[in-house]
């Protein structure tokens, strides 16, 4: 389902049109993140599929980051789903796109199948032209991020947000990582971010439990 938005009575009218005018209207920022409770997680799945499911988790968790500019026109999307980076063959990456799933393991079972149908292929497949309910995910699993920067265009600019993880860092009991946010900043402010945040951590702290809950029989008596 999409919702139009009314611009003539939006509290953020002003704003999106002064932000909407400048030739670089994108906003970006980086803050640490507490994922401790997905370290046991990780364990079983790896660090990418948790996260990934976190972060689409959180993002749809705030209506700012579900916006699109539609031309002259806002939209807001009941939902958004991950078109996702991951390494294809010889260092250089692809694209997936996969809908979310509020199951998880519905989800990293979607995730797992669309990473392995473009493993050894570098000629990057384009995201799909005619969809706005993307969000565009990356992670830095190598190294701690403290600033990032996207290519993005400009004539005109789009109003994907952009998402990256940087890797997982433990330190005394406590898993930390910097997380990413770029978007359009007349959709999007430093209040929405921090809510996106926020909700990061929240859904690492629910993850195990939708994992447990959606534990498959036959698994579950093993």
């Amino acid at each position: 389902m999409i919702k139009r938005i009314d611009r003539a009575t939006w509290s953020r009218r002003s704003h999106f049109e002064l932000f909407n005018g400048m030739s670089m209207p994108y906003v970006s920022l980086v803050a640490p993140v507490d994922v401790t409770p997905l370290a046991e997680t990780a364990r079983a799945f790896g660090w990418f599929k948790p996260l990934l499911w976190a972060v689409t988790n959180a993002a749809n968790a705030v209506p700012a980051l579900r916006r699109r500019i539609r031309g002259e026109a806002i939209v807001e999307h009941d939902l958004v789903h991950p078109s996702y980076t991951a390494l294809a063959d010889d260092e250089v990456f692809n694209y997936c796109t996969v809908d979310y799933d509020a199951d998880a393991r519905a989800f990293f079972a979607s995730v797992d199948a669309q990473t392995a149908a473009i493993a050894g292929n570098t000629e990057l497949i384009p995201d799909a032209p005619h969809r706005d309910d993307l969000l565009f995910i990356s992670s830095i699993p190598w190294r701690k991020i403290t600033a990032l920067t996207h290519p993005v265009p400009l004539d005109p600019p789009d109003s994907f947000p952009r998402l990256t993880w940087s890797r997982a860092t433990p330190d005394r009991g406590r898993v930390e990582l910097s997380v990413g946010v770029m978007a359009h900043h007349g959709l999007v402010d430093g209040v929405h971010m921090a809510r996106f945040f926020e909700a990061v951590e929240e859904a690492a702290a629910a993850l195990p439990a939708v994992l447990q809950a959606h534990t498959p029989l036959d698994a579950s008596r093993e």
